[in-house]
């Protein structure tokens, strides 16, 4: 007797049952992992992070603070996890070379009142030292490469670079972190006309 022809899988259903929908309990658990990193980064962002308490950061997300240790383990482990920064920096090689600093720091202004976590690592950085290697970390690995790219003499990159930071942290600690009146109250334009002149003096301009 002839062996039944075993119906053909078409490879649609072979994924599909190799790969189920998830359960509810990982969406609940993906769910309760993003309330936990959204609900540290606006702590962290609002009292730094020392005053930061893994209590008000579960409170914050509406659970246990034992679900932030079972996810995280600890403060520390925390921030590395809600506080990973990218700068997102454009490809700034087509433009002229004379406009890089006007489209770093427009860059820039729009990056500081997007991100929360840029305001949360800026604001422990100054006080923590984790913070501040993690700050560091971030500008030598992401911006060195923007005056790399523009700047007349290699040998003054890594100074150029740290110059154009302090514009750049300078201007987001007056604004958003010790929220100075008269630097809250400048229009971005303002802030733009100001700062981009000086960015693109320190990236081009001929050593003093």
């Amino acid at each position: 007797m002839p062996d039944r022809a075993t119906p053909a899988t078409s490879p649609a259903s072979s994924a599909a049952s190799a790969s189920p929908p998830p359960s509810a309990s990982a969406r609940r658990s993906d769910a309760t992992r993003a309330a936990i990193l959204a609900a540290a980064r606006a702590r962290f962002a609002a009292d730094g992070y020392e005053r930061a308490t893994i209590r008000a950061i579960a409170k914050d997300a509406k659970i246990d603070p034992s679900m932030v240790m079972r996810y995280h383990g600890n403060k520390e482990s925390l921030f590395a996890a809600a506080v990973s920064v990218d700068l997102r920096l454009p490809d700034l090689s087509a433009l002229p070379r004379d406009q890089v600093g006007h489209a770093l720091v427009s860059h820039f202004l729009d990056l500081w009142e997007e991100s929360g976590e840029l305001t949360a690592i800026l604001r422990v950085g100054v006080t923590n030292t984790a913070g501040a290697e993690r700050l560091q970390r971030v500008f030598r690995e992401q911006l060195l490469p923007v005056a790399q790219a523009v700047c007349p003499d290699p040998e003054q990159v890594p100074a150029r670079a740290a110059l154009c930071a302090s514009q750049l942290l300078g201007l987001a600690l007056t604004r958003y972190v010790l929220r100075i009146p008269a630097a809250v109250a400048l229009a971005r334009q303002e802030a733009l006309a100001w700062l981009a002149p000086t960015v693109q003096r320190y990236l081009t301009a001929p050593s003093p």
